[in-house]
């Protein structure tokens, strides 16, 4: 009987964000990535959305370990709460594992799980897989792709990548090495189909650092930028062009000193002497000589920038004399946000640059002719495409078309799809895994699901009535009281409360039999709902959220 791979995406299909597959071999299994997505708008008071992990719960007993490609959120983000029903060892590279130090000590796991920190060009022996580290360009510093190696071949996993030829830290991709697997054989390409959609070829970061130094010199404000806190390349380039004016920087925002303390200890930034100051000092210093380095580039209410813009921050004022610099690209949903915040600083006479003509943001992921040359370089049997919303993924599927790829060894899987590999066929089996998104609420996991999202929004959309029903001895003592929360205010629907009063009350009566008798308790609830619901409908076209109380005296 020929041998048999199992590859299960529990994350990152027709989404973006939330990354995770699982690879399972000779009665092993692998995690590659556990990431975090953002919520949707209609998600009210979601923190975050994680995958489901109860096909990884079931079989716990087989996992081998977590491989994790980088450290942004997408890929690292779930990991504290995955871990704490499935404590297995975290593989990754020095920096990455720095970041997911962090999460861990918040939720008090540090501890507890084993964390293993792997060099790229090094291999993992786990069970029955070999882990291949291979170093990849990124948006964010020590990222890697993966060589899964097993007895049936090798499967190489990209992970979030770009082809940057001039790095800021000088080290390209390892194509030298998807070449050499190329060439032994890669049976499967598991790939990033983020930017897919966009022909030619993504820009170096370098780009970024020679806008920064055009911006910086001979600006007489005082500078503040804002970007992704992970991304540490574009916080040295700032850091550099300040320097090179003779500015001092100054950080504001958890994440962003919680970044660069973890990158600056590992040597990953390298901070010129005397440039980077305390926020309360900084301030003594002209404006002129002062650049802050800020969260914030999506519009984040509890942000830095956020609180700068709209007078709320604790230290800092911004006006006329600053120039603010949006180093970063709108997450999808999160523009109307952004234009909230860059509207707010234009009122109070801040010029703030964001312009996309003026290159002050590049992506971190491999556009179409990156994509290709790795389809060429390694060869696969098999792809199956990652990390992206539908259209995106069917354009990855063209692309491996046009690169001479045959259909049948290609496959366009779902969040919990089990492909099933051997040497020579493709194919999805008919049974999924458990899958899905678990929600997260404060400290609450998973226990806000479709039903309390539902109450949630009809909160939100059309508010609350609460019918309070006071009855003694079996009979209303007086007139039900009606209070509405984010419905209508009382002192000016005067008339429309007293007929909501005389319909609860019809209806209370109605339901004791006319005779003032309560009978049964849900049944009384359920007319009072009923009416009110209907009569509200009926005179105001709005469906808010009607609850009954019986108050039994």
């Amino acid at each position: 009987m020929a041998e048999k791979m199992k590859i299960i995406p529990l994350g990152g299909l027709n989404e973006v964000g939330k990354n995770m597959t699982v690879y399972e071999h000779g009665g092993d299994m692998i995690v590659v990535d556990c990431g975090m997505g953002f919520p949707d708008g209609d998600m009210y008071g979601i923190d975050c959305v994680i995958p489901d992990v109860t096909y990884l719960v079931k079989n716990r007993a087989r996992i081998r370990g977590l491989f994790i490609t980088h450290g942004h959120e997408d890929h690292i983000g779930a990991i504290p709460y995955v871990l704490k029903q499935v404590n297995m060892p975290v593989y990754c590279t020095r920096l990455t594992a720095g970041l997911i130090k962090l999460k861990l000590e918040e939720h008090g796991l540090l501890k507890q799980v084993k964390l293993i920190t792997v060099e790229a060009g090094e291999m993992v022996r786990v069970g029955k897989f070999y882990v291949e580290f291979i170093h990849v360009n990124h948006s964010i510093a020590d990222s890697v792709a993966f060589a899964i190696h097993t007895s049936m071949g090798v499967i190489v996993h990209t992970g979030d990548f770009k082809i940057d030829t001039t790095p800021i830290d000088g080290e390209i991709i390892d194509l030298g090495r998807f070449g050499e697997l190329g060439k032994e054989g890669v049976l499967a390409l598991l790939a990033d189909s983020t930017n897919v959609e966009r022909p030619g070829y993504t820009m170096s970061e370098r780009i970024v650092g020679r806008t920064f130094d055009r911006l910086f010199n001979g600006c007489d404000r005082r500078i503040i930028v804002t970007t992704f806190a992970s991304n540490v390349h574009r916080i040295q380039q700032v850091i550099d062009a300040a320097a090179a004016c003779g500015r001092k920087v100054a950080v504001t925002g958890r994440s962003m000193e919680n970044v660069m303390k973890v990158a600056t200890e590992l040597g990953y930034m390298k901070l010129p002497r005397n440039t980077v100051v305390d926020l309360g000092r900084i301030k003594s210093l002209p404006l002129s000589q002062q650049v802050l380095v800020t969260t914030g580039s999506q519009g984040e209410e509890m942000s830095a920038l956020y609180r700068m813009a709209f007078s709320q921050h604790r230290q800092i004022d911004v006006g006329p004399g600053d120039r603010v610099i949006i180093s970063a690209s709108a997450i999808p949903g999160n523009e109307k946000t952004i234009g909230r915040v860059i509207n707010e600083l234009f009122r109070k006479d801040v010029e703030v640059i964001y312009d996309r003509s003026d290159p002050l943001h590049v992506s971190g992921h491999a556009c179409q002719e990156e994509l290709k040359i790795i389809h060429a370089l390694t060869r696969p049997r098999f792809f199956i495409p990652l990390h992206g919303e539908q259209k995106m993924l069917r354009r990855h599927i063209n692309l491996a078309l046009e690169m001479g790829m045959d259909r049948k060894n290609i496959v366009l899987p779902d969040i919990g799809s089990v492909i099933e590999l051997t040497t020579k066929t493709i194919k999805i089996a008919d049974a999924p895994a458990p899958s899905g998104s678990v929600l997260v609420d404060g400290s609450g996991v998973g226990d806000v699901g479709a039903v309390v999202l539902r109450d949630r929004k009809i909160l939100a959309e059309d508010g609350m009535v609460v019918v309070i029903l006071n009855i003694q001895n079996n009979q209303m003592v007086r007139e039900p009281e009606i209070i509405t929360r984010g419905f209508i205010y009382v002192k000016e629907s005067e008339e429309l409360m007293r007929e909501l009063t005389e319909v609860a009350s019809g209806a209370a009566l109605s339901a004791m039999g006319g005779k003032q008798h309560a009978r049964d308790v849900g049944e009384l609830r359920s007319a009072v709902k009923s009416a009110v619901s209907g009569y509200l409908f009926k005179h105001t076209k709005r469906s808010p959220m009607v609850i009954p109380v019986v108050n039994r005296i």
